[in-house]
């Protein structure tokens, strides 16, 4: 039994969402016990999603019954999903029930809102540990999955609700999508305590939902940078919402102004504001900076959540003691997943990691002990015999100018991708005038929209160089 669901009162609302469908505790645990009778054996199935209590029913019905979904999109693209398909071959397939029809197989079963299909597919051999699987973030197409395993559940829920100090009062509002790993987490971390999950998958700019919000007296809201950016587009600052009292980020570096704004904000309404950092490698959550440093280390990820470790390493694979010292940053804690399947038989692998993985971040750590991303590994450029970090020259253009911009080359020229044309002359200026370089080093592109994944990554590989 995962997250102790079995010790929560049968009656109590385990989630909640925008058409006003319900779940309770008990109603999961009885789910979770039919859906072991329903399937023959323990079983690979491809759940496609939308945020609606029927996604939190059999995302985590599926996993506590023993079986192993891999969660996605319900409006994936199709070339996508025939891929993973076509790769892994799952027996099930579970859809919203509205979107049944378009698969010819047939329906093992019905609730709440999602049909389980039978594919005809042969049984696949998995690993004991395995529980679930998520794609990589970011991904276009690439088969690559995390392996998520049941400890790493537990050990996420329970240092996610102990650095958020959450109980069974919370009410959080989850808009980050279940396919996606910090939203999972936030299931996850609040199930564990027996909180009630509001989930909605309608747009921010939407008034239902804020109404919702609002009628349903949200406790906390996380988002990534994107999601933030809308509220502060929104006049969120202006609003009035007494029972909102946590605010959490994730999901990559977040513009140092818009951070500061919203954790003077906190300050100056009773509120948290609390900046992580995580990885669907880890479970979603690795670090986190507490609230009281919110203002004083703005832009830090501050250190690694409870039980678990952060460290740095040179090209030499060797520790990083000193401070402000720049190197690869390493996790250690049980939430490392498995690592990844490739293909189907990659799904009987075991723990490939053992609790430690190297992040692929860029980092350094100051005097207090609290970590600073200063890009990704390979988000490098070696220009004129200079070494330039193309995410350090897009927070360059994003404080300097109101635009969105992404910075992708090679050896030899900088791309510079933005969004509007009358900042071309300017943003190649200020460019040449903090890096030195002469101004043929960089050719700056205008593009109707930056390219981004759901969880408002910009995706890089849509970009050409």
């Amino acid at each position: 039994m995962i997250l102790h669901l079995d010790k929560r009162p049968h009656e109590a609302v385990a989630a909640l969402d925008a058409s006003g469908h319900t779940l309770k505790y008990g109603e999961l645990l009885s789910f979770s016990e039919e859906l072991k009778e329903i399937f023959p054996q323990r079983s690979l199935l491809f759940l496609l999603t939308e945020n609606n209590v029927g996604g939190i029913a059999w995302s985590i019905g599926s996993i506590n019954s023993g079986n192993v979904p891999l969660i996605l999109n319900a409006h994936i693209e199709h070339g996508l999903y025939s891929n993973l398909f076509e790769l892994y071959r799952p027996s099930y397939l579970c859809v919203p029930s509205e979107l049944a029809n378009t698969f010819a197989y047939e329906t093992v079963m019905e609730r709440y809102g999602y049909s389980l299909l039978r594919t005809g597919m042969e049984e696949c051999p998995l690993h004991g540990d395995l529980s679930h699987l998520l794609p990589t973030s970011g991904s276009t197409g690439s088969p690559k999955l995390v392996r998520h395993k049941y400890a790493n559940i537990e050990a996420a829920a329970l240092n996610i609700s102990t650095f958020f100090g959450l109980t069974s009062a919370d009410r959080p509002l989850l808009v980050l999508p279940l396919y996606y790993t910090m939203g999972l987490s936030v299931v996850f971390s609040h199930l564990y305590v027996g909180a009630t999950i509001l989930i909605t998958n309608q747009s921010m700019t939407d008034k239902a939902f804020w109404n919702f919000m609002k009628d349903q007296r949200a406790t906390s809201f996380t988002g990534v940078p994107y999601s933030f950016e809308i509220l502060n587009l929104m006049r969120f600052f202006r609003m009035d919402l007494p029972d909102l009292t946590l605010l959490t980020q994730g999901g990559g570096k977040m513009p140092r102004a818009l951070n500061l704004k919203f954790a003077e904000y906190c300050r100056d309404n009773g509120k948290r504001w609390i900046a992580t950092y995580g990885q669907s490698e880890g479970t979603a959550r690795m670090a986190y900076l507490p609230p009281e440093y919110a203002i004083s280390k703005c832009g830090s990820i501050g250190h690694a959540v409870p039980n678990a470790e952060l460290s740095l390493v040179d090209s030499d694979g060797k520790t990083i003691e000193a401070p402000n010292t720049e190197g690869e940053m390493c996790y250690r804690g049980k939430n490392v997943t498995m690592g990844y399947a490739r293909k189907r038989e990659d799904l009987l692998l075991g723990d490939e990691r053992n609790g430690f993985m190297r992040t692929g971040d860029l980092a350094y750590r100051d005097e207090d002990g609290c970590y600073y991303i200063v890009g990704r590994m390979g988000r490098f450029l070696k220009l004129f015999g200079m070494r330039i970090g193309l995410d350090e020259c897009e927070q360059i253009i994003k404080s300097k100018y109101p635009i969105e911009c992404a910075c992708v080359g090679t050896d030899e020229k900088m791309s510079v991708y933005l969004t509007d044309d009358k900042y071309v002359s300017a943003v190649k200026e200020v460019l040449v005038e903090k890096t030195k370089l002469v101004a043929s080093a960089f050719e700056i592109k205008v593009i109707d929209e930056i390219p981004k994944n759901e969880a408002g990554k910009i995706l890089y590989s849509k970009l050409n160089s």
